[in-house]
């Protein structure tokens, strides 16, 4: 069973809509991607990726909040999923999604 799902572009609030497996847990839309994390394109087989890269406009059609078709920006933006290793769910590393960041290695 697959679900259609809607993301809405974080640059010009494009949406687009993909069809995947429901128990894929999001975790965050970005504008740039997580370091160490693979994407694959909406249509290629991403249930074994980390996320989904996203071409605004580029990878089928997009529309506005009300539906209406417009064009995309042509931007890459990034689905990143939740991962879990033996259970842990992992953190990007280091994490590029907003917040203080508290890495100082050299």
């Amino acid at each position: 069973m697959s679900v259609t799902v809607r993301y809405t572009c974080p640059h010009c609030d494009a949406v687009v809509s993909v069809e995947r497996q429901p128990d894929l847990a999001d975790r965050s839309v970005t504008t740039i991607s997580q370091p160490g994390w693979e994407y694959a394109s909406p249509d290629e087989d991403f249930a074994d990726a980390d996320g989904i890269e996203f071409h605004c406009g580029e990878d089928g059609p997009v529309t506005d909040l009300e539906g209406e078709p417009v064009e995309g920006c042509g931007r890459p933006f990034y689905l990143n999923f939740v991962r879990y290793e033996q259970g842990v769910e992992l953190e990007p590393d280091p994490p590029t999604y907003g917040g203080p960041r508290f890495d100082f290695k050299g």
